[in-house]
């Protein structure tokens, strides 16, 4: 994803404003069925890291003004060089009651894969109970191009024995896909050996829609892998591949809440550049 400046963000944001408004106007009985199907709506900090690090609370607020009530969070120290360095002073403790004071709760966070080494481990599970995290999300093994197979797995049995220590602590693991899974190695598919060696109660998956691009649909896994997902990141996209808001492309969206259940999602967060955040939060509210 790009990055962006804050006047661009708080102009979007200011128009998103208007947005917020036409979510309080929208016809009680969409509001109704929303709370029926009780979509937690959030939102991944990644997009809007640059703002975020600039204005954390007018930035965390002006989401939530959208209707996100939930965000996931990069791991300042394990995204250090990767826009959240001045985050890594800030105390969990206290970014947890300003992520509250916004009006948004933080169930997950990406961590780096070195941040669930034995050396690093503990510091990071304590970082996420008192950000008051449910998951600990490992954003990506970080092999290089020319990993194998076997590579792959080795990462995984890893990523295995780190999980084992963090659901003693009482959080989940969780793995999140980028394009680099849904290719072949072996005339097998990297995403589909990682779910085989996966302990499935251990590390479950967080889904990346982006790979419809690719062929690939979110609905077709959580019906083949009932229970093996805890969350999804959620970006529209047309059938020339350029990004839409969320209901603007080419995904199925009403398949997609359909089957997400019986896949065992239990957050959403829209992953998308800032102008989309608006209509894809009152697309979502209308389904």
């Amino acid at each position: 994803m790009n990055t962006i400046n804050r006047r661009f963000f708080l102009r979007k944001s200011a128009a998103g404003l208007g947005g917020a408004m036409l979510l309080l106007q929208l016809p009680k009985s969409l509001l109704a069925q929303a709370r029926m199907l009780d979509i937690p709506i959030g939102f991944q900090t990644w997009t809007v890291r640059e703002s975020l690090s600039k204005d954390f609370d007018a930035t965390l607020k002006m989401m939530a003004a959208l209707g996100y009530r939930l965000t996931e969070m990069c791991s300042p120290k394990g995204y250090v060089n990767a826009g959240f360095g001045t985050l890594v002073a800030m105390n969990p403790t206290e970014m947890r009651k300003r992520i509250e004071d916004a009006g948004l709760r933080c169930p997950s966070c990406h961590f780096g894969f070195n941040e669930f080494s034995d050396e690093n481990l503990a510091d990071r599970i304590a970082f996420a109970k008192q950000l008051g995290m449910e998951q600990m999300i490992c954003s990506s093994f970080g092999l290089p191009k020319t990993a194998s197979l076997d590579d792959y797995l080795s990462a995984a049995d890893r990523l295995n024995k780190a999980a084992e220590k963090i659901k003693q602590a009482g959080l989940q693991a969780g793995f999140h896909n980028h394009s680099t899974e849904f290719a072949k190695l072996n005339d097998q598919l990297i995403y589909e050996a990682l779910l085989s060696r996966f302990d499935p109660e251990l590390v479950k998956m967080q889904f990346q829609t982006e790979v419809i691009n690719l062929g690939y649909k979110a609905s077709d896994y959580f019906n083949k892998y009932p229970g093996r997902f805890i969350s999804a990141h959620l970006s529209d996209w047309t059938t020339d591949k350029k990004q839409v808001p969320v209901g603007q492309g080419v995904i199925d969206w009403k398949e997609f809440f359909a089957t997400a259940k019986k896949g065992g999602v239990k957050n959403f967060f829209v992953e998308m550049e800032p102008d989309t955040f608006k209509d894809s939060a009152v697309y979502i509210r209308s389904l």
